[in-house]
């Protein structure tokens, strides 16, 4: 604890006269002068502290007046804080940082305290590995998440998320679901609007992430919503439908799964553009060579949509698209309009199908607009049941 205590002025008086009252005027006879006392202030962590933990606060407290200033710093940066209502009362509104030396100054008429103090290093730190989807100069889609990982398995899950932020210049509702100790996603309520930059922050140095746990960085990203592109899909009519900021861009005969087995049935729902190659190599699973309905194919500008093996490709069946369902579960259409579609998507792109009885999973891919935001936010450590 720092405890100063200014010097009070007293008045001197001569003789053994009263001393003037207001105006002037003599004050009543044996009745001194009342001297004010000074105000008293407390820091904590008090001057010297060492070892003090990254997640205590930092507080200041002033008996018999109120804080004029209280200014906080560690390595050249001020510390925010909320200073109370009635002004005698300052709380830090950060984390501190591990293994950081702080020192407090706070003043109250003429009264000075001071501390400085060191906090401990942590026994593990924990930070953020990876922001997808995140690629420089990478403009993504209406749809896309914000899937974040961690290097350390995270036990207070509230804290952590806590310090993620979401701003977006065109504000939507959002909520994070974690799925596992080092993994979480932001999905929105309703799709992202487009043209937009999205700012992503993890303040997480000096979080506590669980028992003797701490954040050891920040992380900071921005992010840049590109075209409303989104894609219909009916795989009854065999027509794929691609829309450009609400205008229909392509119409595109396309083949479908053929459905005579599961594996062999196309996904409905809601899926995400994920990644793209040209040429990718697909492979049968669960089959080697030899085995009836094994292939291992080269396939041009191909377009992922979920995790299950499913893809918008070309293919140069014509003579299918449009008429009949005739693949292992992909979409193909035309190669010409499959380069227009590879080679314009952006992560994170709607492709909507519907037509078959085999549900796409939320977790299949990124198919987490197949769960409702309400189901969604249930993953959430504040808002739900994580």
């Amino acid at each position: 604890m720092a405890l100063v205590v200014a010097t009070a002025l007293t008045a001197s008086c001569s003789g053994g006269g009263a001393p003037a009252g207001p105006g002037g005027q003599p004050g009543k006879s044996g009745q001194a002068a009342a001297t004010p006392q000074a105000p008293v202030i407390k820091i904590t962590p008090e001057q010297g502290a060492a070892k003090v933990s990254p997640d205590k606060k930092v507080v200041v407290e002033v008996a018999g007046g109120v804080l004029d200033e209280v200014v906080v710093q560690a390595e050249g940066e001020q510390v925010e804080g909320k200073l109370s209502t009635d002004k005698t009362r300052w709380v830090s509104a950060v984390p501190l940082k591990p293994s950081t030396g702080y020192n407090v100054t706070a003043k109250s008429g003429g009264t000075q305290a001071v501390s400085a103090f060191t906090t401990n290093k942590p026994e593990r730190q924990f930070k953020v590995t990876d922001v997808t989807p995140n690629a420089k100069g990478e403009k993504i889609g209406v749809g896309a998440p914000i899937m974040v990982r961690f290097d350390q398995p995270i036990k207070d899950k509230a804290a952590v998320e806590a310090a993620l932020k979401v701003e977006a210049e065109k504000p939507v509702e959002g909520a994070w679901r974690w799925i596992d100790d080092t993994y979480v996603i932001y999905r929105t309520a309703k799709y992202w609007p487009a043209h937009q930059k999205i700012k992503f922050h993890a303040d997480i140095e000096g979080v506590k992430g669980g028992k003797g746990l701490y954040g050891s960085k920040d992380y900071e990203a921005t992010l840049q919503v590109g075209k409303k592109q989104m894609s219909k899909i009916d795989t009854r009519k065999k027509m794929m439908y691609v829309y450009v900021d609400g205008k229909r861009k392509l119409t595109m005969r396309i083949s479908a799964g053929m459905a005579t087995t599961r594996e062999y049935t196309t996904t409905s729902g809601v899926h995400l553009t994920m990644e793209r190659g040209n040429p990718v190599r697909m492979i049968s699973p669960g089959r080697k060579k030899g085995d009836p309905g094994y292939y291992d194919v080269m396939i041009n500008h191909a377009v992922r949509i979920s995790n299950s093996g499913e893809y918008v490709h070309a293919k140069n069946n014509t003579w299918a698209q449009g008429v009949r369902n005739v693949s292992h579960g992909c979409i193909n259409s035309r190669p010409d309009q499959a380069k227009w579609f590879h080679d314009n998507m952006q992560r994170g792109d709607v492709v909507d199908i519907v037509g078959t009885n085999r549900e796409l999973e939320w977790n299949n891919g990124w198919g987490f607009w197949q769960m409702s935001f309400k189901q969604w936010k249930k993953g959430s450590a504040l808002h739900g049941k994580a």
